[in-house]
């Protein structure tokens, strides 16, 4: 028996004939199969889906131990035009929008990095609009439309040239070797940050105080790395320390937290990185107040704060519910 681990992703890139063959040829995909998500309605068809709400997507069923998440990542940046939320190519609407779909932390991380280094690339001139959802059900499409590229590949064919997607990738990657996913090089993050950002994440600076972003904001929501996206800690454990940076009683996530001995400055002190980015975010003190007694005193520059009410589109669905307030009367 084939007891080899199995994982799974969704990709929405228009339609989804175009989606499955880049996929497939993929060594360690298991299966590609098209469908619906996102919509409110159950058991869509090809005939209501749009009315439902849903999106054309691809599931991907796919062995860790032989393909990543970040190569399914980059096979997907390079079949769509991530730039237009209105749909993809010769075809409009919702249904055809672009999405990334995660079903895990770990992949929202991967999804939200990878957005941000391609953006930083240059290879766009707008700014790329594809969200980093939450996985919602997935709904298999009819059996004509599955693996429509062996079924009917005259017509496949035919309609790829002519919907305007193969113009447009040979037009941005003809004769260029990018992949958003690989380890970043400093000149990528350069490029990405500003001179501040830069110097406090990787250059272990720090901001004025009293002077940065996030020092004084009152705001409902989640503050994330710069870098990676990762998140680190909740506007529900932030207070004023008095100091004028952003400080914390407790991170949000503790295994995003890294925790390393510092001693410049003749003394010694507790820095703390993110993991995933490897950023240097600021020091640990214990002089905070209960319940944790702690004071995450972090730069503003490291940062980045996503409101409350945007959670969800920016692909923190599962956070949303520390911010919503239980209505009264209801059990």
């Amino acid at each position: 028996m084939n007891s080899a681990p199995e994982e799974k992703a969704l990709f929405a890139g228009g339609c989804f004939w175009c989606m499955v063959k880049p996929f497939e040829t993929l060594d360690g995909v298991a299966s590609v199969t098209s469908g619906y998500a996102g919509g409110t309605t159950d058991n869509p068809t090809y005939q209501d889906y749009g009315a439902g709400g849903h999106t054309e997507v691809v599931q991907v069923i796919y062995d860790p131990k032989k393909v990543s998440y970040n190569t399914l990542l980059n096979t997907y940046w390079h079949q769509i035009d991530p730039t237009d939320d209105g749909g993809q190519f010769v075809d409009r609407g919702h249904e055809y929008i672009p999405v990334i779909y995660v079903y895990n932390d770990e992949q929202r991380q991967l999804a939200l990095a990878s957005k941000a280094k391609l953006q930083a690339s240059g290879i766009f001139d707008r700014p790329l609009t594809v969200p980093v959802l939450d996985a919602p059900k997935f709904w298999p499409a009819e059996e004509y439309h599955q693996d429509y590229y062996k079924k009917n590949p005259i017509r496949y064919h035919y309609y790829r040239s002519r919907s305007g997607r193969d113009d447009f990738l040979h037009k941005i990657w003809d004769n260029v070797k990018y992949d958003p996913t690989a380890a970043q090089m400093k000149v990528d993050l350069k490029k990405q940050l500003t001179a501040l950002q830069y110097k406090v994440t990787q250059q272990g600076g720090t901001e004025p105080p009293f002077d940065n972003a996030y020092w004084d904001n009152k705001k409902p929501g989640l503050y994330v790395d710069i870098v990676s996206g990762e998140p680190l800690f909740s506007s529900l454990d932030k207070y004023d320390s008095g100091t004028g940076w952003p400080s914390f009683t407790k991170p949000l996530v503790k295994e995003n937290i890294v925790l390393v001995e510092d001693n410049t400055l003749f003394t010694t002190r507790t820095e703390v990185r993110s993991k995933k980015a490897d950023s240097h975010l600021g020091h640990v003190f214990d002089d905070g107040p209960p319940p944790t007694g702690m004071r995450y005193c972090m730069n503003s520059a490291a940062l980045r704060f996503i409101p409350a009410e945007k959670l969800a589109e920016a692909g923190y669905g599962e956070y949303v519910k520390l911010f919503q307030t239980p209505m009264s009367g209801m059990k």
